[in-house]
């Protein structure tokens, strides 16, 4: 029988390249996502295109609420809610002296709280079944740090907090609880970036290149696994090493 997973911030990038190696190995997926664009009903097609079932769903993950809303449509879609992947993401850069207070609850709402949402409402249904996996998206920035990112540093880090203590409640429900922390990513948004800064980033990475987001996804795959059962409070580095 499938499996389900949720993933949020899934029309897009790094989630997207999540769901659709999720579906390859055999797992119905839903796709969360906020803002109505086609990116969402696009990754639905490919997902069906693997074979398997999937959905869109619009949720505000920062809205605890909408995330209960979400996880009671996927549970009544498909019956379990067996992986969760917390990939949803923002940033608001910018020195601490000049960073506005809604720039800072933003990304925390975001990157942060909505861990904490989709946890809280997903959890319960993973104890009754007594099995689940939980990946969180976190970063090589909240074991670094770095300038000019106080608040997103201080939302990932928060994060490995989490997923760290929540594994130690859980574990005994055979439900494991991880974060991935990828470096630099090769994506549009990256690819924008001044020549120079590329540059020096990717003149501090030993591997000499960015991560792709297939190298992400296929983390998180490994860490949704049954070969991944014996592993959980981990930080799962992806960055070529650049931190070690």
């Amino acid at each position: 029988m499938a499996k389900t997973a949720v993933v949020t911030g899934a029309s897009r990038g790094i989630g997207r390249a999540v769901a659709l190696r999720l579906a390859k190995d055999g797992n119905n997926v839903v796709v969360n996502y906020l803002f109505d664009d086609e990116d969402y009903a696009g990754t639905v097609k490919e997902i069906e295109a693997l074979g398997v079932k999937g959905i869109a769903i619009k949720a505000d993950v920062s809205k605890f609420d909408e995330v209960k809303e979400m996880m009671e449509k996927v549970k009544g879609e498909f019956g379990t809610v067996d992986i969760l992947v917390n990939n949803a993401g923002i940033t608001r850069d910018g020195l601490l002296a000049r960073m506005k207070e809604e720039d800072f609850d933003a990304v925390i709402n975001v990157n942060l709280k909505s861990v904490f949402n989709c946890c809280r409402h997903a959890v319960p249904y993973m104890m009754k079944q007594r099995s689940g996996r939980i990946i969180n998206m976190a970063s090589v920035v909240g074991l670094s740090g770095q300038g000019g990112q106080t608040n997103y540093a201080a939302s990932k880090a928060g994060i490995i907090g989490f997923t760290k203590s929540l594994a130690k409640e859980i574990g005994s429900r055979n439900i494991t609880v991880n974060a991935v922390a990828p470096g630099f990513v090769e994506t549009p948004m990256t690819d924008a970036m001044p020549q120079k800064a590329r540059e020096e980033i990717l003149g501090s990475i030993p591997l000499g290149r960015g991560a792709t987001v297939g190298d992400i996804a296929d983390a998180v795959s490994f860490l949704a696994g049954e070969q991944a059962g014996y592993i959980t409070g981990h930080v799962l580095s992806i960055n070529g090493g650049m931190y070690a």
